[in-house]
């Protein structure tokens, strides 16, 4: 019997197991570096083409989209990838239920996209919102192809198929911009994407083509799936609320800047989180599947490394917002610093958050998953009107910070808790982190005094020493005794 068959072998299951997302995971992170940064240029380019007020268009846009892509498939993607059994089981059936639900969901949309963008402020916004929504079409076609990739820790297909959505992306919106398309560069370009890569899903899946609905499997996978979606559709109300109500009471030009500082703060989670949930649900997963000590050790580990990568990054945007707002994006769009310091912390708050909805999908407490960001978004709207009532789109990024710390964080300890998972065994893990990220932050203060605020200086002599001091705080004197050996090998030697 292997390490990986033997029950009672918690280290030898973690470690096979983590080996193979491990691989997933770099490549997912390879894959999702380079097609952010594709977007990061294209973002460039086209907040030099385009006005703040089609920025706020295509913010209306976003937020119905997100919400669609997380319910539309009724959770069927995780529900592949965390099926019992044989994925050839159930492919048919959840192939067929999840092009059924993405073609209800669409026509819904359709119908009550000019309702949906009336409440947002802007009637203009009809039509992206209707041309952008039809990504669910693809996505609902390729949901089940998408979800055994990911089940097979064969990120490296995801990958290819995501950079060649980012390149048709590019070459559509941009053009488009150039032409004077407005926002709808941004719809056109996004939805060209997805067919791109919606074919090579398909082709790399290799998922037989078969049309059978199983009534049993149909229930099983619902009674997974339809929580989840319900879930998950609460969370992108978390994520695009604001968006809606910075539209409707103060305009699109004010929801344009806001939408560049939250996109910024969403680098992180968009990159690393991005590429954790291609693997933490299969992962995770696989380890439930065997004892609960192999899912406590995985999560062990996983929380604290999470927390010590992001940490110094929302640090950093926190510190150094004008800097960063300004060198990128111009001084016209300086409003979106104050907005991005207090969106830092939401960066955080999201990244642990996600990790956690990825452990309890694992463990298939879906339900748990609802009331979280139940509460979440309960709590979230009736701030967002105060905040923004008091200190603008400020006030709607400091409504996002508090609400994340003190109630969103708060419900998925007690979520995880209440599903098994202890997190005790974590909490001495997190003290060099914290005591890193409040030196370095104070360094960063300080050295930008120094600077005199000349904004590149400030960023690479600031930003640099604050991470230095962080390095030297978090990683423990023995492992950089040893990166500095490693390092001197590669050097050299003189005669």
């Amino acid at each position: 019997m292997t390490a990986q068959e033997e029950p009672g072998n918690d280290a030898g299951t973690v470690g096979t197991i983590g080996r193979q997302a491990g691989r997933g995971l770099r490549w997912s992170l390879f894959g999702t570096l380079l097609t952010r940064m594709g977007s990061f240029a294209m973002g460039l380019v086209l907040a030099r083409l385009l006005a703040p007020a089609d920025f706020g268009l295509y913010a209306i846009a976003l937020a119905a989209t997100q919400f669609v892509m997380h319910v539309n498939d009724a959770g069927l993607i995780a529900a592949t990838v965390q099926w019992r059994g044989k994925l050839e089981e159930m492919a048919p059936t959840a192939s067929v239920l999840a092009v059924v639900f993405s073609t209800g969901v669409y026509g819904i949309f359709w119908v009550g996209a000019p309702y949906f963008s009336t409440l947002a402020g802007s009637e203009q916004a009809t039509g992206v919102v209707r041309l952008l929504t039809a990504v669910i079409l693809v996505d609902g076609i390729t949901a089940v192809r998408a979800g055994a990739l990911m089940r097979h820790f064969e990120q490296d297909k995801l990958t290819k198929a995501n950079l060649a959505g980012v390149l048709a992306n590019a070459a559509i919106a941009v053009t488009l911009a150039a032409m004077g398309a407005g926002a709808y560069s941004f719809a056109a370009g996004q939805f060209g994407a997805s067919v791109v890569t919606g074919v090579l899903v398909f082709v790399f899946a290799r998922v037989p083509v078969r049309i059978a609905v199983d009534r049993a499997i149909a229930v099983r996978l619902l009674r997974f799936g339809l929580p989840l979606a319900a879930s998950l559709g609460l969370e992108s109300v978390l994520m695009n609320a604001d968006y809606v109500i910075v539209g409707d009471r103060l305009g699109m030009t004010m929801l344009g800047f806001y939408l560049l500082a939250f996109n910024v703060s969403s680098w992180v989670p968009g990159l690393i989180g991005t590429a954790i949930r291609y693997v933490s649900i299969a992962g995770f997963s696989r380890l439930a599947e065997g004892d609960q000590e192999s899912l406590a050790e995985g999560v062990r580990r996983s929380v604290p490394l999470l927390i010590a990568f992001v940490l110094p990054v929302a640090v950093v945007m926190a510190t150094l917002a004008h800097a960063i707002i300004i060198t990128l994006y111009g001084a016209q769009w300086n409003m979106s610093a104050g907005v991005l310091r207090f969106l830092a912390v939401l960066m955080v708050v999201r990244m642990l958050t996600g990790l956690a909805f990825d452990i309890l999908t694992s463990v298939g407490a879906t339900r748990a998953t609802v009331w979280l960001n139940a509460g979440w978004a309960a709590a979230l709207v009736a701030a967002l009107l105060v905040g923004i009532g008091l200190d603008g789109i400020r006030g709607a990024a400091i409504a996002h910070a508090v609400v994340g710390l003190f109630v969103a964080l708060p419900l998925a300890v007690w979520a995880l808790q209440r599903s098994g998972v202890n997190l005790r065994p974590v909490l001495p893990a997190l003290v060099r982190p914290l005591a890193g990220a409040a030196a370095a932050a104070g360094v960063i203060l300080l050295v930008s005094q120094v600077t005199g605020h000349i904004l590149l200086l400030e960023l690479v002599a600031a930003g640099g020493a604050g991470m230095i001091v962080y390095v030297l705080i978090v990683v423990p004197a023995a492992q950089l005794k040893g990166l500095g050996g490693r390092l001197a090998r590669l050097v050299p030697a003189r005669s």
